[in-house]
């Protein structure tokens, strides 16, 4: 049986942009760690938080939202409420209507990532859910966070 190479994990240098995030003592599991499921609610939170921040997500009335197609997580070490954490968040690729982002969870004091993954949002009318292309306030935001081409993943 094989398995998938073990990703290495990175440090806050990677990410270009970093957004402190609270534990909730909610989300703990019965095994005294942030349960799996939490770092997926943190990811959102991260970019979803950052792109209304900027002024180019209306959560309520926007007529473009995005919608997750595609996620992944590795985990690295143990987080716990109360730990402080933070999101550093970039970018890896920009379309037409996609974006994959890409997260790592920091413990306050670590250097290098608890956790990381992706997600790919596809961006759609918030009527017909059929996508559509990037507002251009928008993919001036995200290219900002634009992972430099051939960097390492």
């Amino acid at each position: 049986m094989s398995s998938a190479p073990r990703a290495s994990r990175e440090t806050r240098a990677a990410y270009p942009r970093h957004v402190p995030l609270a534990t909730r003592w909610a989300d703990n599991d019965v095994y005294g760690h942030l349960n799996n499921v939490v770092y997926y609610a943190l990811f959102d939170t991260a970019v979803n938080g950052l792109l209304v921040e900027a002024g180019v997500l209306d959560l309520a009335d926007g007529p473009v939202i995005g919608l997750v197609v595609e996620t992944g997580c590795r985990y690295f070490a143990p987080v716990a409420f109360p730990q402080p954490l933070t999101a550093g968040v970039r970018v890896a690729r920009l379309g037409r209507s996609s974006v994959r982002y890409e997260i790592a969870i920091f413990s306050h004091a670590d250097a290098e990532a608890v956790a990381q993954g992706h997600f790919v949002h596809v961006y759609v009318d918030r009527h017909t859910r059929r996508p559509v292309p990037l507002p251009d306030a928008m993919r001036a935001v995200l290219s900002v966070l634009l992972r430099a081409h051939g960097e390492a993943p």
